[in-house]
């Protein structure tokens, strides 16, 4: 555990999700390879849809629409429903394959196993303080055990915009009660978590997963309050 900037009074713990508390890459791997092979047997047509294809929709939808990356599921599915759109289908049928494509999708999305020792870390933690999540993604805890330790779950798109604005932190002090300062949010990401925390008012816990040198990172901008290895490391400030 590394202190970059004194450490004021906790009253609440907030956590990112993918990547802080598990391992999300070979999630979105394995689910990516899943929406791939729904929608590619969905009709005909897709038979020979590529990954590559649906981000050239991703990204023209988002020229369309910029603010639709707050929403990454709102974002795949109406990608989703554009590439059905484009091949012919109608309206209603696109709006189904897309809707049918996203049911495949959640269905792998949250299928993450956890480690015990996370189980016992939030444990611990949840005797001592409330506990919250703000994800910019669409996992669901309760698909895999990690909703009894939350008070709340808040979620770009449906609670606000995308971390690192401001939105879900300062949603997430008015549903504690609580003045931002006394607030320690977790998360890998040294920009959307970090960054985002500590300029909405927050402190903040970069947890380095993956052997990284905050000095060396280029999204390094602002220093997180400490830096932990390992989730159980956050036992120590019981």
């Amino acid at each position: 555990m590394h202190f970059y900037r004194p450490l004021g009074q906790i009253s609440a713990l907030t956590f990112d999700l993918d990547d802080t508390l598990y391992d999300n890459r070979p999630v979105i791997r394995r689910t990516t390879e899943e929406l791939m092979a729904f929608v590619q047997g969905y009709h005909p047509r897709l038979h020979d849809f590529t990954l590559s294809d649906f981000e050239r929709y991703r990204q023209a939808l988002l020229q369309e629409d910029p603010e639709i990356y707050h929403d990454v599921t709102e974002w795949r599915r109406r990608s989703i429903e554009l590439t059905m759109l484009d091949i012919g289908l109608t309206a209603s049928q696109a709006s189904e394959g897309a809707a049918g494509a996203m049911a495949h999708f959640a269905q792998w999305r949250s299928r993450i196993d956890i480690s015990q020792e996370t189980h016992d870390t939030l444990a611990k933690l949840a005797k001592k303080w409330p506990l919250a999540v703000i994800t910019n993604g669409n996992a669901e805890p309760h698909l895999f055990g990690l909703d009894q330790y939350f008070t709340f779950i808040l979620r770009a798109g449906p609670d606000g915009r995308s971390k690192p604005l401001a939105d879900m932190y300062h949603l997430a002090a008015e549903k504690l009660d609580l003045p931002l300062e006394r607030i320690l949010h977790v998360g890998d990401d040294l920009t959307t978590d970090v960054g985002g925390a500590i300029t909405s008012g927050m402190q903040a816990c970069w947890i380095n997963l993956l052997d990284g040198d905050l000095m060396q990172i280029k999204d390094s901008r602002l220093l997180p309050h400490l830096e932990i290895s390992r989730l159980a490391s956050l036992s120590a400030l019981i």
